[in-house]
């Protein structure tokens, strides 16, 4: 390819609303262009980058015995009924009606359709399979924002693993994590395989592969000591020990005028530090009141609340319907005396004594509170988000908590989906069972922002050699120049002959023009074709990465850059 007929439209200055330095430099190095909130077309260059990452992730399927499908996105109303999702999932689905007046979805993912497919199986002999896609993705984001990282239309690579029972999903699942685990570094990534939520996915386990950027949006804790790592919807850990006074024979009312914050009542002389406040959350779950208590300085992971709690609507209250249950606004609520309300407390709270709490009367509180003796609790939960220096539950050292970008997410689904379906086959005794399925994603276009935000500095992209969408750029110093021309066309063809995807930039602009845009494109490696450096019978490369560089003869160039670009290759 040469520069001066392909379509790299570089841009100087970032656009004006990119936050994430993925956005930025997408968009400057000409790989990507916005056509409206959460829709991208990607450039040849950016396409290139998306197809290296896509043969990377069917390698590594193929590798598993995975079999490739491509299945419709307009799916049909009545499948996704048949799961309960149609109505479950909520303004995240595009939906549209034919010229007939049939709902119409299009698809955020295809468990239902495989599931579907999977009814065509009969028998036990036909297990276990695996079956995979790359499709695109429709999910209506209400703020989609840094650039591919959160999208309306992506291209994922799903596939699911069918097996006759749990012990054959175990078997799929682990192929998956490992292959997944040699595909994130093919990327480039040093990722963290991290226990997460299955939400809407439903399943029984899920596994997250993080990737640690500021970029990101989902938090992870971390211990670097023994490896532990969850999402905060599932991180545990353990708190120091906290020894509680006597207390008071029974809770004592106290006046907190203006107190409407935890932090107020902590500033407040007589009040309690936080850690020794209960604080009470006012939730509707399926249609009836529901107080969640914390500990004061601990937050609400609502993820843990909606995974352990079987329901199927679950909100915050609204202030009106807080008053009518307790009697006073947020600020002063509590559990103590509500008998007819049920209360979750989470296991912070469990032997802890002295505490202070809302009075359900506005400019009041209680003090001497036993959570034993005073409320009744009818479930323990562990409900509060984790936060850094708090112990491992597996080894007790320290937590880091820090900002990840997720990049690949592993189901065991069961029988969810199969069920609905009718996705059922005779075992060996012939039974009919349904069929155990597992599902795992990637983000092919999510992939290809997150390695730029792993692999770039202040001057633009520094693409590993496996997803580059050029391996080599000749930059030729003076095109007119005809030793200059002729040697850089002869590198340039010996390049390709060898299996090298190389560019010669043949433009006729300024060497700083040049040297400035093969930066931002961020191509693995440059080689200079110039007057002086032919004239010494020498070429430069220089190796991105790290900016090194060497002069290379120029009658054994082509190899020395050839071995350099397939010791990266892997």
């Amino acid at each position: 390819m040469r520069w001066s007929s392909a379509f790299i439209p570089t841009l100087r200055d970032d656009p004006a609303d990119a936050e994430a330095i993925s956005h930025k430099l997408l968009v400057r190095a000409g790989f990507m262009r916005q056509l409206m909130a959460g829709h991208y077309s990607l450039t040849p260059a950016g396409f290139r980058s998306l197809r290296k990452i896509e043969a990377i992730v069917r390698e590594e399927m193929e590798k598993i015995g995975a079999q490739e499908f491509r299945l419709p996105c307009m799916h049909p109303r009545e499948i996704w009924e048949k799961s309960g999702r149609w109505d479950s999932v909520g303004e995240e689905m595009f939906r549209l009606r034919d010229r007939k007046g049939a709902d119409l979805a299009l698809g955020m993912t295809h468990e239902e359709i495989f599931a579907y497919h999977a009814a065509e199986l009969h028998s036990y002999r036909s297990l276990p399979q695996i079956w995979y896609q790359f499709q695109t993705k429709f999910r209506d984001e209400a703020r989609p924002k840094s650039g591919l990282l959160r999208v309306r239309e992506f291209t994922m690579k799903d596939s699911y693993s069918l097996d006759i029972d749990e012990a054959g999903l175990d078997a799929a699942f682990d192929r998956h994590l490992e292959a997944y685990r040699r595909i994130f570094r093919r990327f480039g990534f040093d990722v963290v395989a991290v226990e997460a939520s299955s939400g809407v996915m439903g399943g029984n386990q899920s596994i997250e592969f993080m990737l640690k950027s500021d970029a990101g949006e989902d938090w992870v804790a971390h211990c670097e000591k023994c490896g532990y790592a969850a999402n905060l919807e599932k991180a545990e850990s353990i708190l120091p020990e906290i020894e509680d006074p006597e207390g008071r024979p029974a809770p004592e009312r106290f006046p907190t005028p203006g107190v409407k914050t935890i932090e107020d009542l902590a500033r407040m002389e007589g009040g309690a530090e936080a850690s020794r406040q209960i604080k009470t959350l006012v939730y509707v779950i399926d249609g009836k009141t529901v107080l969640i208590l914390l500990r004061g300085d601990h937050s609400l992971a609502e993820q843990k609340l909606i995974d352990q709690v079987e329901a199927e609507e679950m909100r915050p209250a609204q202030p009106e319907e807080i008053r009518a249950a307790l009697g006073a606004s947020p600020g002063s609520l509590g559990a103590v005396g509500v008998p007819d309300l049920y209360v979750i407390a989470d296991e912070a709270l469990r032997g802890r004594r002295d505490m202070v709490t809302g009075a359900n009367e506005d400019g009041f509180h209680l003090r001497g509170v036993e959570v034993e003796r005073d409320i009744e609790v009818k479930a323990w939960l562990d409900l509060r988000e984790v936060t850094s220096g708090e112990g491992c539950p597996m080894c007790r050292a320290p937590l880091s908590v820090h900002k990840t970008i997720e990049v690949g997410h592993i189901f065991k689904l069961g029988t969810k989906y199969s069920e609905a379906m009718g996705a059922l086959v005779q075992d060996e005794k012939g039974r009919s069972v349904p069929i155990v399925m597992g599902s795992y994603g990637i983000g092919l276009d999510r992939s290809l922002a997150a390695i730029v935000e792993a692999h770039h500095d202040e001057s633009g992209i520094c693409w590993p050699v496996n997803v580059a969408p050029w391996e080599v750029v000749v930059t030729v110093v003076k095109p007119k120049d005809v030793e200059c021309h002729e040697a850089a066309e002869r590198l340039y063809e010996k390049l390709g002959e060898a299996g090298i995807d190389v560019l010669i930039d043949d433009r006729d602009e300024r060497p700083g023009v040049k040297f400035k845009d093969a930066e931002l494109v961020g191509f693995p490696y440059r080689v200079t074709v110039g007057p002086k450096g032919l004239g010494e019978g020498v070429v430069e490369l220089l190796r991105r990465a790290d900016g090194s560089k060497r002069d290379l003869p120029v009658a054994h160039a082509a190899e020395t850059i050839v071995e350099a670009v397939l010791d990266e290759r892997f």
